[in-house]
């Protein structure tokens, strides 16, 4: 499929998890290589889209020094990943007249930095969710997706007795997307849920500054 399909692709970074397993801190900010987290996702994701923005609920002055636009859930209730992705997809519409938006996640700093270009040369059309896989699996969050969608999504969200990702893309056309693991071993889409996860992520960044 060529970009001539594509108009205005935008980015969202999802941080409105409830973090439950980092005892309920914000891990889009917390520190990592002296740095908020999600300052690694914002500065990766950036120059792979048209435009970006976060999705978080609460307080939008906490992410004012990234000096992005911050949407919160367009849907009440904490309805998880599915509601971030309506979201960035009624953003990217509606405010920047995108024919798609490709979500990362605010606790993901090393995925891949051709992540947008990959995954637009594997759509099949311009209607087709597009994925990213690795060898440990699919990562859902990490998509390409049509925004004309919207509409169907919130209608799922609000109906359906499931709010799994992969349980409403499968409803549509959508294919995966394979990246490889990187050159030290760690799977791109290594994310930090834990402080285990966290120590692992500064020694990531230490053998890439080696």
């Amino acid at each position: 499929m060529t970009d001539s399909a594509f108009h205005n692709v935008a980015g969202v970074v999802l941080a409105g998890g409830l973090s439950r397993r980092m005892d309920g801190r914000d891990k889009a900010l917390i520190p990592l290589g002296g740095r908020p987290m999600i300052a690694h996702v914002l500065e990766r994701l950036a120059p792979q889209v048209d435009a970006i923005a976060i999705n978080a609920n609460g307080d939008p002055a906490r992410f004012a020094t990234f000096g992005v636009p911050v949407l919160a859930d367009t849907i009440p209730g904490h309805a998880g990943p599915l509601a971030g992705i309506l979201t960035a997809m009624r953003w990217a519409r509606e405010s920047r007249h995108a024919t798609h938006v490709v979500t990362a996640a605010a606790d993901t700093p090393f995925f891949p930095p051709d992540l947008v270009s990959r995954l637009r040369a594997t759509s099949a059309d311009q209607g087709t969710i597009v994925m990213a896989r690795s060898p440990t699996g699919s990562h859902p969050v990490f998509a390409l997706w049509p925004v004309a969608l919207a509409d169907d999504l919130e209608t799922w969200i609000q109906v359906s007795d499931t709010l799994k990702v992969t349980a409403w893309a499968g409803r549509h056309a959508s294919i995966a997307c394979d990246f490889t693991l990187r050159d030290d071993g760690y799977d791109p889409f290594f994310n930090v849920n834990t402080q285990r996860d966290l120590d692992e992520a500064e020694a990531m960044l230490q053998m890439a500054k080696a």
